[in-house]
């Protein structure tokens, strides 16, 4: 009988697995954002239409259509094709994108990755060999946007006083 202390056993006719061998190449580490759950459209999917929820999404199908997530990650795979506008915290990019991303904190166009589109991030990062055709648009992370409002009206308030 098997005891949860003691790892199970394999009778001696039981077929062996193989064991992935590893490459030089670097597999995306997939890990769910702060959420927790995290959606995958596998390789042999294609969806057409829109895409919105409060789940990360990893795509290593098709999609057509738009893919709205503003709290969180979308990853496109390597394998990935992607003809959408995406809104989301954070998007990273080993596939191919056709359209405009928009991310509240960053862009991430990994080295096999391509994007032919505009996008509108607080940080980018475009890493040697990633193709990339657009657009960039700079924005101020949404903390500091505040910040820096409610300092300059404070200013604005001090100077009507003096």
């Amino acid at each position: 009988m098997w005891k949860p202390s003691q790892p199970p056993t394999q009778p001696q006719d039981a077929p062996r697995t193989a064991q992935p061998i590893s490459s030089s190449v670097a597999e995306p580490v997939r890990t769910p954002a702060a959420g927790g759950d995290q959606a995958t459209i596998g390789k042999g999917l294609f969806i057409k239409g829109e895409i919105s929820g409060s789940a990360s999404l990893f795509v290593d199908g098709k999609i057509e259509g738009s893919i709205n997530l503003p709290h969180n990650r979308v990853t496109v795979g390597r394998n990935g094709q992607v003809a959408a506008n995406i809104t989301a915290r954070e998007v990273v990019i080993l596939g191919k994108i056709r359209g405009n991303v928009s991310a509240s904190d960053r862009v991430d166009i990994r080295a096999e990755g391509a994007l032919n589109g505009d996008v509108s991030a607080a940080r980018i990062s475009i890493e040697d060999g990633a193709f990339f055709k657009g657009g960039i648009d700079i924005k101020k992370p949404e903390k500091q946007e505040a910040k820096a409002g409610a300092e300059s009206a404070k200013q604005f308030n001090s100077s009507q006083q003096s």
